[in-house]
């Protein structure tokens, strides 16, 4: 059990993508309701550290080194850092050991075999059981914290919302005057191939006369300058942004269409409607947290949530999706939070 008088200083740990880090975002107003004048710090991977660093929530946001030498540096400024709680949101045998030697007093992670013994607290030992979100409040209900809040963060600067706003204003769009597409995915499987993406956006544009804006990174530029081609109506591709700049174009959007990717976490973050597409992850686990967005898959398929990340047949969980069943999920999401589009 925790005494709370006794924590002054807390270490979240939460490595790899930016969705998965932005879903473990939902433990930070739980932390402050138990621990308002403590310090939260959190360590996290390079790309992640943007969203994180403005949030009012956080005290400091820690890199985590690639190279080994930064490591053995990183375990000794943690255990010379004083945390007396440590919440492994990620618990790989790096973590896992890093929470072992902190000095901490309540060191959580979660059980996995062989790593247990690094942590005196734990969360759940069934992680297939829940939406990423709900295991983190699953996480901090075992080991007896507050619970009950389920909001998700980015920042997003104020330099970043000017910068959004002088193009929107150069190209004579407004706030929630367009809808947002995002190529983007972690897998080659997680893309919906950009003749399809683009096959959505015409047939969404058609309906509600809407422009069409089409974000991007640095990997997906190919996929989205296709997708812009290929898009019939009034259509924008996005400038070459930031990651919280991107966060800004979604938050400005009416709504969007994303794959399973981090844009399409950082759109519930900021409040987006959005609509994911599933391939071979499965919503249920992995698909948009909250109960104003939408997913698709193709669910009769019999390789559905395979899980590979690169698909051994013709990629038919998106090629063969149907368009009618897209453009219902669509609907839903302009009809359940009252969105207000030209028809």
């Amino acid at each position: 059990m925790i005494i709370k008088e006794k924590v002054e200083k807390i270490l979240i740990i939460k490595l790899r993508g930016i969705g998965d880090v932005v879903l473990s975002t939902i433990v930070l107003d739980n932390l402050r309701a138990d621990f308002p004048d403590a310090k939260i710090d959190y360590l996290t991977d390079s790309p992640s550290k943007p969203g994180l660093e403005g949030l009012e929530q956080i005290n400091s946001v820690i890199v985590f080194p690639k190279k080994l030498s930064g490591r053995i540096g990183l375990f000794y400024a943690i255990r010379k850092a004083g945390y007396d709680l440590i919440l492994d949101l990620f618990s790989n045998p790096t973590t896992a050991q890093l929470s072992a030697l902190s000095g901490a007093r309540y060191k959580a992670g979660f059980p996995y075999q062989g790593r247990k013994w690094a942590y005196n607290l734990y969360g759940p030992s069934e992680r297939d059981r829940y939406h990423s979100a709900v295991l983190h409040i699953e996480f901090l209900k075992s080991i007896g914290l507050a619970y009950n809040r389920n909001s998700l963060y980015y920042y997003i600067s104020n330099s970043d919302i000017s910068f959004v706003n002088s193009w929107l204003d150069s190209n004579r769009l407004s706030h929630k005057s367009y809808f947002v597409v995002s190529p983007s995915g972690g897998w080659p499987s997680k893309k919906c191939q950009p003749e399809k993406f683009a096959e959505i956006a015409n047939a969404v544009q058609k309906k509600y006369s809407l422009p069409v804006l089409t974000i991007w990174g640095p990997e997906d530029f190919q996929d989205a300058s296709k997708i812009f081609e290929l898009i019939n109506g009034s259509k924008f591709l996005a400038p070459a942004t930031t990651i919280r700049q991107m966060a800004s174009f979604i938050a400005n959007g009416l709504f969007m269409i994303a794959n399973d990717s981090g844009p399409m976490h950082i759109s519930t973050a900021v409040g987006t409607p959005v609509l994911s597409l599933h391939g071979p992850t499965n919503p249920y686990h992995q698909g948009p947290y909250g109960e104003k967005h939408e997913w698709i898959n193709l669910s009769e398929l019999d390789c559905i949530t395979c899980n590979l990340l690169e698909c051994p047949r013709n990629h038919e969980c998106f090629r063969d999706l149907p368009l009618n069943r897209v453009l219902e999920k669509v609907e839903n999401l302009v009809n359940k939070n009252k969105l207000l589009v030209l028809n």
